[in-house]
């Protein structure tokens, strides 16, 4: 029984945990942030492939964001027809990049690719390019192989939160169900970090007043949670301006 074990011992084992929960979290958001695509020029792309930094390709016409899983997820590049106008490639630090193929300055088409296949002519010169650089001029390699590795590590985290909170003590600031709408809702997972820094058992909580507040319900933390993504979106979308796609991805990727 936990309440057999020594207070002592079960604050270690807590603090331990709450140090693993933040460490997946950090992985994962470190993972994704680095794994982010990035659109790029049409010249850097054909830099890369020259310099042999091309070592995953995928072609498409659209970033599918409604795909992409909770938290760290990015989007995925779709097709629904001929190849292109979007070209992504992934070089070997790991890093996701992509090109509208669509602006170019100058191209050269020899007829070693199929016209019909592509959508313009820039895509076409670039296939030719990937032939001639002895790669696929379709689809090659998996373009963000690390996504995998981000979606386990934020099910692992989910896995823990959801178990400590459902069958954890019982939270003293908010309700189960309060802290569960900020936990899903809260972009990022930073639902998660606010549990850890200021809910039991990760942290001491003072008990709440008395009287109809004594708890934050779950409604509240549904209009939060809600009130926070929509901020959320709106610093993002500033950042970006102000910061650039480098340090802030664009979450669409297009």
């Amino acid at each position: 029984m936990i309440d057999d074990v020594p207070a002592d011992r079960r604050r270690h084992w807590w603090t331990v945990l709450r140090l693993g929960v933040v460490a997946l979290w950090l992985v994962a958001a470190g993972t994704a942030w680095w794994t982010a695509p990035r659109q790029q020029s049409y010249d850097q792309a054909e830099a890369d492939l020259a310099a042999g930094r091309v070592v995953a390709h995928q072609w498409g016409d659209r970033w599918d964001a409604d795909r992409r899983t909770p938290w760290f997820g990015t989007a995925d590049l779709e097709s629904s027809g001929r190849l292109g106008p979007l070209f992504a490639w992934r070089t070997p630090d790991g890093r996701v990049w992509w090109t509208d193929t669509t602006y170019f300055d100058q191209v050269t088409i020899i007829g070693t690719a199929h016209e019909m296949s592509y959508d313009g002519p820039g895509a076409v010169a670039f296939a030719e390019q990937l032939q001639a650089a002895g790669l696929a001029a379709g689809r090659s390699g998996v373009l963000q192989p690390i996504g995998q590795v981000v979606a386990g590590t934020g099910f692992a985290a989910a896995v823990v939160v959801i178990g400590v909170l459902l069958a954890g003590p019982a939270p003293v600031l908010g309700t189960r169900w309060f802290w569960f709408w900020l936990i899903c809702l809260v972009p990022f997972g930073l639902g998660i970090l606010w549990w850890l820094a200021r809910e039991r058992p990760w942290a001491h909580a003072d008990s709440p007043p008395t009287g109809p507040r004594q708890h934050r319900h779950g409604a509240l933390g549904f209009a939060v949670g809600l009130l926070a993504a929509l901020l959320n979106s709106m610093l993002l979308l500033a950042l970006g301006q102000l910061l650039g796609d480098w340090w802030v991805p664009r979450l669409d990727a297009g």
